[in-house]
C-alpha cells in the first residue's frame, strides 16, 4: 500500500473510531435512561423483571467498552501502533459475534419472553390500588402505556374486572388510563366512576375504554418500526466489519513500531 493510500485508511480509521466512541456513549446512556426512567412501559419491565435491571448494567458495560474500542483505536491509528490495532480488531470481532449470539437468543426465546411479559402485566393490574404510594411508580407507567398506546389491558380490557378494587364495586369503577373520552384522561391515573351503571352492577362491557389490550398495541408498533430496527442493526454491523477492515489494513501496512509517537504523559 502507498504511503497516500496508508494515511487515508489511517485517518478514515479515526474518523471512524471517532464515530465509534460517540456511538458507546449514546449506549451508556441508554442503559443508564433504562435504569433512572419511571414513566414508561421501560419502567413497568425494570422494576418487575430482574432481567431488564441486568440487561441495562450489561448496556452500560457494552457502552463502557466500546467508548474504551474507540479511544484505543483512534490512538492506534493516529500513531500507527500495530498491537493496538491488533487488540482493537480482536474486542469488535467479539463484541459482533456477541451481537449475532445475543439476536439469535432473542429470536427463539421471543414466545418465553412474551409469556413472561403477559405474567408481569396481569399480576401489575389485579395488584392495581392508586393509594398504594410503595408502588405507585410502576402503576404511573402502565398508565402512561395505556394512555400513549390508547389500549387497555394486556389482551383487553376484561382483565380489569379481577382487579380486587374494581371487583369489591362491582365492576362501576374502570382504570381512567383505559378511557376513550379525553375528560378521564386529564385525571390519568385511578379509577373513574362509570356514570349510571344497571342495578349498581356492570361489567368491562359497559365501560367507555378502548378495546385493543397493549400487547397487539406494542406487536403493532414493532411492525412499523421492524423497517427502522433492522435498519440501524444492519448499520451498526456494518459500520463494524468496515471498522474491522480497516484495522487489519493498517496493521498489515505497518512495517515498523515508533513508540516515540505515543504520547507522553
Amino acid at each position: 500500500m502507498g504511503s497516500g493510500c496508508l494515511k487515508v485508511t489511517k485517518y478514515f480509521l479515526f474518523l471512524f473510531n471517532l464515530l465509534f466512541l460517540i456511538l458507546g456513549a449514546v449506549i451508556l446512556g441508554f442503559g443508564v435512561w433504562i435504569l433512572a426512567d419511571k414513566t414508561s412501559f421501560i419502567a413497568v419491565l425494570q422494576m418487575s423483571s430482574p432481567s431488564l435491571k441486568t440487561g441495562a448494567y450489561i448496556l452500560i458495560g457494552v457502552g463502557a467498552l466500546t467508548m474504551l474500542m474507540g479511544f484505543l483505536g483512534c490512538l492506534g491509528a493516529v500513531n500507527e501502533i500495530r498491537c493496538l490495532l491488533g487488540l482493537y480488531f480482536t474486542c469488535l470481532m467479539i463484541i459482533l459475534l456477541a451481537q449475532i449470539a445475543a439476536a439469535l437468543v432473542i429470536y427463539f426465546q421471543k414466545e418465553t419472553l412474551k409469556v413472561e411479559l403477559s405474567g408481569i402485566v396481569v399480576d401489575l393490574i389485579e395488584e392495581y390500588d392508586p393509594s398504594d404510594e410503595d408502588k405507585r411508580n410502576l402503576q404511573d407507567a402502565w398508565d402512561y402505556v395505556q394512555i400513549q398506546i390508547a389500549c387497555c389491558g394486556w389482551t383487553g380490557a376484561k382483565e380489569w374486572e379481577n382487579n380486587e378494587i374494581l371487583r369489591n364495586k362491582s365492576n362501576t369503577e374502570y382504570p381512567c388510563s383505559c378511557s376513550n373520552r379525553s375528560k378521564d384522561l386529564v385525571e390519568g391515573r385511578g379509577f373513574c366512576n362509570l356514570e349510571d351503571p344497571l342495578n349498581g352492577t356492570a361489567s368491562y362491557a359497559d365501560w367507555p375504554v378502548h378495546e385493543q389490550g397493549c400487547m397487539d398495541g406494542v406487536e403493532e408498533w414493532l411492525k412499523d418500526n421492524l423497517g427502522i430496527i433492522l435498519g440501524v442493526c444492519t448499520g451498526v454491523a456494518v459500520i463494524e466489519l468496515l471498522g474491522m477492515i480497516l484495522s487489519i489494513s493498517l496493521c498489515k501496512n505497518i512495517h515498523s513500531e515508533d513508540y516515540t509517537k505515543v504520547p507522553k504523559s
